[in-house]
């Protein structure tokens, strides 16, 4: 296998390269914009066709050159189900491969540092990648874009620290000239995670840390797969198809306002597809909505009319995109993902049951 880690010094950033050296199918892990020629250079000079881009979760420190990859070569970009866009071709869950050649990714998602993030294992190299959830002697910070102490601790150790304890740790950033851990060295030695679980959250939640330059940018952009809504090779369109104006991601997905679901709920099907102890979690669900899980949304479908307006609803708008391009897929002809899902629903102080 074809290994490269490669360096942003301006953010710190580690990107990661794989590819099978028979098929010459690649992934790059974590692509920074700025970074984007180098990239692409690399990609040519080793004669690899690149798959995926894959992002380990929402960056709020750099922009993502996925959008441009997917655009100039036809790959394909990959984020966590749970990360809260739809701009992705595939939104990936727990336990999910991803192959490249002879060669497989397993997902495993840890969040903490923010809801969508992952990490990536590779089994057959006894090396994983692990974004900003674990950092070499220290971890992702947990004071914006969803953070949670709590849930990264049980997360770094449920699912990077059950690693045997030779596999070598990859980052997503560092910030002293380091390149690699390993989950033994990190079990003994991280300062953060060897503390129980009451003293690391009283840590995370005392750092004090100042707010990432690049936030106000780099978040919206990667929301949209790191392209400006202006791009003439991956703009967001407005449809009005005759029944909704909807709007169409970067990657496809056909999305409608909460305020426009808002105002017609009671004449469009509204399906959750969210898991059922999420259905009247803090964010209740629009009322009248029906409830059916993504992973059994297909079932739930077969008896239902396919030209009947339909409006899919998730937690932030990540599953209920994938919900949406399901139905497509099978046929419906008025679909919509609501933008957003319930957390923006509730933001907006929108009734909910």
């Amino acid at each position: 296998m074809i290994f490269r880690q490669l360096f942003d010094p301006e953010t710190s950033t580690y990107t990661y390269l794989l590819a099978d050296e028979k098929s010459r199918e690649a992934v790059l892990i974590d692509p920074v914009r700025e970074q984007y020629p180098r990239d692409g250079a690399i990609l040519d000079e080793l004669e690899l066709k690149l798959k995926y881009t894959i992002e380990t979760h929402v960056h709020a420190d750099h922009v993502t050159a996925g959008g441009l990859f997917r655009r100039d070569r036809g790959s394909e970009s990959m984020i966590s189900v749970c990360a809260g866009t739809s701009c992705a071709n595939h939104l990936v869950e727990d336990g999910q491969k991803v192959a490249f050649g002879a060669h497989e990714l397993e997902v495993r998602t840890t969040p903490g540092h923010t809801d969508g993030d992952m990490t990536l294992v590779f089994h057959e190299g006894r090396m994983a990648f692990t974004g900003d959830a674990l950092l070499i002697r220290g971890c992702g910070r947990t004071d914006f874009q969803q953070g949670d102490a709590g849930k990264l601790y049980d997360s770094v150790h449920g699912k990077v620290f059950s690693l045997p304890v030779d596999f070598k740790l990859y980052p997503g950033h560092d910030y002293e000239g380091r390149t690699v851990t390993t989950v033994g060295e990190e079990k003994a030695h991280n300062p953060r995670l060897t503390k129980d679980k009451a003293a690391f959250i009283e840590l995370m939640d005392n750092l004090n840390l100042k707010r990432p330059k690049k936030i106000d940018e780099a978040v919206p952009a990667n929301l949209e797969c790191g392209l400006p809504t202006d791009d003439p090779g991956e703009k967001a369109t407005v449809t009005e198809d005759g029944w909704a104006p909807i709007v169409r991601t970067a990657s496809g997905v056909p999305e409608i306002s909460t305020a426009w679901v808002a105002e017609r709920a009671a004449n469009v099907k509204v399906v959750d597809v969210r898991e059922p102890h999420e259905f009247n979690d803090e964010h209740g669900h629009i009322d009248g909505a029906v409830l059916a899980p993504l992973g059994t949304v297909e079932a739930y479908v077969k008896t239902w009319n396919k030209a009947e307006p339909v409006v899919i609803v998730c937690r932030s708008g990540g599953r209920s995109g994938k919900g949406a391009r399901i139905l497509e897929n099978l046929g419906f002809e008025k679909v919509a993902s609501m933008a957003g899902g319930m957390r923006a629903w509730k933001a907006e102080s929108r009734p909910v049951a």
